[in-house]
């Protein structure tokens, strides 16, 4: 049987918004309750070290706001001490630990755990301790997902950017490849009793391909459903990527 997908709304670029003329509009707050009132599961906000677009305070009133509402909130962070006195604070019901880099524009590429599994395995286990599901952001390669699995880790997100760029820009045999990497990933992670998310770069186009693969059991997206929110509201894209997802999985069944 298949099972339902959720939907975790990333409201980061509210803020980026936001921040581009200071003050308080508009307010990602604001954006995280109507995107549950239009179908969101949960809310990702990515506190990142130079504080570009979710700010502590975001943080704390977002933690306010879900508790409230019993809803997951999803803190997406780098591996630093700084960023786990953050989450050690709050205690999210979810910690996505991710690669960063300061000049980057966006996330770009998988968490490499291999590389770094004895920095991020105490990482997981504090976080782990503290009440949070752990997930880590990776490629879906198969060293990266048995060394995730390795830390101890609950769940990991598997990296969608690479084929939902090959899809946007007409290279189908990339994104053929991509998505047969990204099928095979999510059965390995779930063989291992890792539980599967997906995210990056996923809009109407690219959303069915990933939501059909059973063993992904949620996604998380955020820029393109801020964006389309310019032209349609927040809520109407949430609800049509909603009913997508919700297609795809009814086909897929």
């Amino acid at each position: 049987m298949t099972l339902p997908i959720r939907l975790g709304v990333n409201i980061d670029h509210v803020a980026t918004v936001r921040n581009a003329r200071g003050g308080h509009a508009p307010d990602p707050v604001r954006a995280a309750q109507e995107a549950l009132e239009a179908g969101a599961d949960g809310i990702t906000a990515h506190l990142r070290e130079d504080r570009r677009h979710i700010s502590d305070s975001d943080i704390d009133r977002l933690a306010a706001l879900l508790n409230d509402q019993a809803r997951p909130l999803n803190l997406e962070m780098a591996v630093t001490q700084e960023m786990l006195g953050v989450a050690l604070r709050h205690k999210p019901h979810a910690v996505c630990l991710v690669p960063e880099r300061r000049e980057e524009r966006t996330t770009e590429g998988g968490l490499d755990v291999v590389g770094g599994h004895n920095w991020i395995t105490p990482f997981v286990r504090q976080l782990t301790e503290a009440g949070s599901r752990v997930s880590l952001f990776i490629g879906a390669d198969p060293a990266q997902i048995a060394a995730a699995h390795s830390t101890g880790a609950a769940v990991v997100e598997l990296h969608t950017g690479a084929y939902c760029d090959a899809v946007r820009e007409g290279r189908a045999d990339e994104a053929d490849a991509e998505l047969k990497a990204l099928t095979a990933g999510a059965a390995q992670a779930h063989a291992l009793g890792l539980e599967v998310h997906a995210g990056h770069g996923i809009d109407y186009e690219t959303v069915a391909a990933i939501a059909a693969i059973p063993e992904v059991m949620e996604l998380n997206i955020g820029h393109f459903l801020i964006g389309e929110a310019i032209f349609v509201g927040l809520g109407a894209s949430i609800r049509r990527m909603r009913d997508l997802m919700d297609a795809a999985r009814d086909v897929a069944a």
